[in-house]
């Protein structure tokens, strides 16, 4: 069975396999440099947001404004953390989605793949054994049809994970402006 298989046909699915890598690779180095962006420039406004709190806490000359000025940090931090975690769930979801795609691409590359190696194994098959080729495409369809039910439902459960997450992140924050009114 395996004697169909050319030399050039193996070196055209090494070479198809490296390219998808090389794709996943490069997916995934951007979404680990957007995360560094985001992590650096969040480090960099804490870094600067400390600095400028406590030159304004040494600049105080009695206790009255001392007193005012300990309190007001904490919702521009809690709204900067919000937006923080929303950035990266952000760049999470995006890398997933793309993953996903990757994912998809390759199992309808294998399927495509295998159903041709089927059909041309069956004409090269002795006879009498259409049925368990028949029954190999059979299962393999089931298996697609199991993976795109469990795709979508997985799908659709990250998207109310995620509205779920934006609408608590939203809440939250509501909820400390009111307080701080």
């Amino acid at each position: 069975m395996y004697a169909n298989v050319t030399p050039e046909q193996i070196a055209a699915m090494n070479k198809a396999s490296v390219e998808s890598l090389s794709g996943l690779c490069r997916t995934q180095f951007a979404a680990l440099e957007r995360l560094s962006v985001l992590n650096f420039n969040a480090a960099k406004s804490a870094f600067e947001d400390s600095v400028s709190f406590t030159k304004s806490l040494l600049g105080a000359k009695d206790p009255q404004p001392f007193a005012s000025l300990t309190a007001t940090p904490a919702q521009p931090a809690l709204e900067k953390a919000i937006a923080y975690s929303r950035s990266v769930y952000v760049i999470v979801t995006q890398s997933n989605a793309e993953m996903n795609k990757f994912a998809e691409a390759q199992v309808g590359e294998f399927n495509k793949n295998i159903v041709g190696y089927l059909d041309q194994v069956s004409k090269n098959a002795p006879a009498g054994s259409e049925a368990v080729i028949a029954a190999v495409k059979s299962a393999l369809a089931a298996t697609n049809s199991a993976y795109e039910n469990i795709s979508r439902v997985t799908k659709q459960a990250s998207e109310v994970a995620g509205s779920r997450f934006m609408d608590a992140t939203t809440a939250v924050l509501n909820s400390s402006k009111k307080k701080a009114a």
